[in-house]
């Protein structure tokens, strides 16, 4: 239930307006029904706990005490000591296609761009870029059903005080909604938390009876007290390390809608030590994607939890479109095609070639001492997810008519058969003429990508600004970046990830036009689009997905997950009969 003193309704016990001037206390209802708070005590009081609009029975209601109203309790957690009862997986399930599948059904595809194609023989270079770009394999699809890996979920719930009312009816929902599209062989737990944590709902299987368990638990869920979101990330990570067994993906999904109140320093300035968070993150390295829940959640903190557990930060501005937020991640948590992905990097030409860096993004890269090999740890992708990284040489200057420059050759373990598979490119190479002939021609594809990394890292810039308080140099920092953006040849030519980061960029501005905008909704913001950008993998921030513009970097896997939770929203029930009664 939520107290307010302004909603714009009438009450339907009394009939008379609900009006701020009144200075009436407002009782919200979980069905989202306003109504005096005194014409509804006097219905409690007597018993009455089902809605006079709806007819659903209410679970949360005004308390009494020897007449006198007195707030809900704040709920309290019992002490968990192990989480060693994950229920076991079904035999052959986890292992669901035959032996062999992974090598003759490749999931990853690499291919190979310089920035130029020629480069003179008497020139030098230092800064030259080659683009290794990946690309996953399709998934199953309405017409084209596949076998898919197995999911373990662990759901880290936020249910203190703030959530209290609509807030928590529609986390209700997106929770079921994302229980309702888990497979049989897909496990689940549900960790709560508020002031303390506990364990919700064990480890389960998603079959027909724990799907119902599942929604059934987090239908019971009362909101209360602090927010203590580190120990929910403990327990959520207790019950990952505790598992008896493992399904081939795992995942967590942390919502929070507001700042932790418990995890802080001892210092005078009351500082928040974020390595604290980095030690809860389990072992395993399971990705934790975040989603940062109305105006007043900690950005800062979900960002970091997701960037060091290679996961994704979400910004659900407008509450009601957490189911959709939650569907396009889930979307991709069921489409993981390959798992601990590692890109190895090989100079090939003699001496003088060698790596000097790497745009990675959020991916974590390592260049050898002497600049000839290099490795990109990626992790898992999802179905037709694609992945870029710029590899920027020192090139010499060579007498021969062309130039080899680098290898590549991919690690990964197959999502369903678990085999490790291994994919080599072919060789890299570029003309080296006398002189060139023609106007130098820069690659799209390089050049696009190069304005990804350029924007992300202006976002950065522009954010760290505005935290200090110069929202005009954070500003300024945006404004010519999209202006740079716009002249160069990917933009041109209408790309489309370079028109989605143009609108991003003017986005972010509006929202760094005063200091409340910035602390409402800029700050957010602009972590969600650095972990987008950074790790090529859609989060939800507005416009939400299901937009006229294109999702950057929505797989089709997310598109239809989101699509089923959209209509569920566009359908109408049918009114109850007590509804037409008072129509």
């Amino acid at each position: 239930m939520h107290f307010a003193t302004c909603v714009c309704s009438k009450c339907a016990i009394c009939l008379d307006e609900i009006r701020k001037e009144d200075g009436k206390a407002i009782f919200t209802a979980e069905c989202s029904h306003s109504f005096h708070f005194g014409c509804i005590t006097s219905n409690v009081k007597h018993g009455n706990r089902i809605c006079p609009l709806c007819r659903t029975e209410w679970k949360q209601v005004p308390l009494f005490v020897n007449d006198r109203v007195v707030p809900a309790p704040t709920p309290t957690f019992p002490v968990q000591t192990g989480f060693e009862d994950d229920e076991s997986l079904p035999h052959g399930v986890a292992v669901s296609q035959p032996s062999g599948v992974a090598a003759e059904h490749q999931a990853l595809e690499i291919k190979l761009l310089p920035q130029v194609s020629a480069v003179e023989k008497s020139v030098a270079r230092v800064d030259f870029a080659v683009l290794v770009h990946l690309k996953a394999a399709e998934g199953a699809s309405d017409d084209r059903p596949a076998t898919r890996a197995p999911l373990d979920l662990i759901a880290v719930l936020d249910v203190s005080g703030s959530m209290e009312g609509t807030k928590l009816h529609l986390l209700k929902n997106a929770v079921a909604f994302v229980i309702d599209n888990l497979g049989e062989t897909d496990r689940l737990s549900v960790i709560a938390f508020s002031s303390g944590a506990r364990r919700l709902f064990p480890l389960r299987l998603m079959s027909e009876r724990g799907k119902r368990e599942a929604i059934q638990a987090v239908n019971s869920l009362v909101a209360g007290g602090g927010t203590n979101i580190a120990e929910g990330l403990k327990i959520g990570a207790r019950v990952i390390e505790d598992r008896r067994w493992k399904n081939p993906v795992s995942g967590m999904m942390l919502l929070s809608d507001g700042q932790d109140n418990f995890t802080l320093s001892r210092s005078h300035s009351q500082v928040r030590p974020r390595a604290d968070y980095q030690c809860l993150i389990p072992s395993s390295r399971i990705p934790i994607h975040t989603f940062g829940f109305g105006a007043d959640h900690d950005a800062e903190l979900m960002h970091t939890i997701s960037q060091v557990s290679s996961g994704t930060f979400s910004f659900i501005e407008t509450e009601t479109v957490i189911r959709d937020a939650f569907a396009q991640c889930i979307g991709g948590l069921l489409s993981v095609v390959a798992l601990d992905q590692v890109v190895e990097i090989e100079c090939l030409h003699g001496e003088g070639l060698k790596i000097s860096s790497i745009k990675a993004g959020s991916y974590r890269s390592r260049v050898s001492s002497d600049g000839r090999t290099a490795k990109i740890d990626v992790g898992d992708m999802y179905a037709e997810e694609e992945r870029d990284f710029l590899v920027i040489l020192e090139i010499p200057r060579c007498e021969d008519e062309s130039m080899p420059l680098v290898k590549i050759r991919c690690v990964y373990k197959d999502a369903v058969s678990r085999e490790i598979v291994r994919v080599e490119s072919g060789e890299l190479s570029i003309q080296r003429p006398e002189q060139l002939t023609g106007e130098e021609v820069v690659s799209i594809e390089v050049d696009r990508q190069l304005n990804r990394f350029l924007v992300s890292e202006a976002m950065s810039e522009a954010r760290v600004l505005a935290d200090g308080g110069d929202l005009e140099g954070a500003v300024g920092i945006l404004r010519n970046r999209e202006r740079e953006l716009a002249e160069t040849q990917s933009a041109r030519a209408s790309d489309g990830l370079c028109l989605s980061l143009s609108s991003e960029l003017g986005a972010l501005q509006e929202r760094m036009t005063s200091r409340r905008m910035y602390e409402r909704s800029g700050r957010a913001y602009a972590f969600s689009s650095m972990s987008s950008h950074s790790a090529q993998r859609a989060t939800a921030r507005e416009p939400v997905c299901g937009s006229a513009a294109p999702q950057a970097y929505q797989t089709s896997s997310m598109a239809r997950m989101v699509s089923r939770s959209q209509e569920l929203g566009i359908k109408s029930p049918k009114p109850s009969p007590a509804r037409r009664d008072r129509s």
